[in-house]
């Protein structure tokens, strides 16, 4: 299955999840004995938007979690015990092209995966961080491998 941007996946052992990363994050969570995970795909930190929230968006990662914990949940499992890990969050454009006080989406969204991870009690295996460009993934849920190919580790 392909991932898109805003989008969440959580299955079995039949899954191969793949992505394209830019400045987004993707999380994929394992559970090595049950065989059972999922990745998302988030593009923000969190939802700012005013007023009342009409189910959960996987476009931000503090939605992205909630998802996650509810499939957790569902699977009488712990965040605990799954294997956890980070990709994304690449800076898409050289410092010079950003404008004044524009935000960094990229670092932002690495603080705000970072952060809900360890409050949630989730324990990071492995990071693929920043940098600048792009990073395809693939993660197969059978056997918890994740494949990366990163032009942002490249370009560091």
């Amino acid at each position: 299955m392909v991932l898109n941007p805003g989008e969440f996946c959580f299955g079995g052992a039949d899954t191969r999840i793949h992505t394209l990363l830019g400045s987004c994050v993707s999380i994929t969570l394992w559970h090595p004995r049950r065989q059972v995970g999922g990745m998302c795909h988030y593009m923000l930190p969190a939802r700012r938007l005013p007023g009342p929230m009409h189910g959960l968006d996987g476009r931000y990662a503090d939605h992205a979690i909630r998802m996650f914990l509810h499939h957790i949940g569902r699977q009488g499992t712990r965040p605990s015990e799954y294997v956890a890990r980070m990709f994304g969050g690449g800076n898409q454009f050289p410092p010079a092209q950003r404008r004044g006080r524009a935000p960094d989406i990229a670092r932002d969204n690495i603080a705000a995966g970072l952060a809900l991870l360890d409050r949630h009690g989730f324990h990071l295996t492995e990071t693929d961080l920043g940098g600048r460009g792009a990073r395809r993934l693939t993660f197969d849920i059978a056997t918890g491998e994740v494949a990366l190919t990163s032009a942002a580790r490249q370009a560091s």
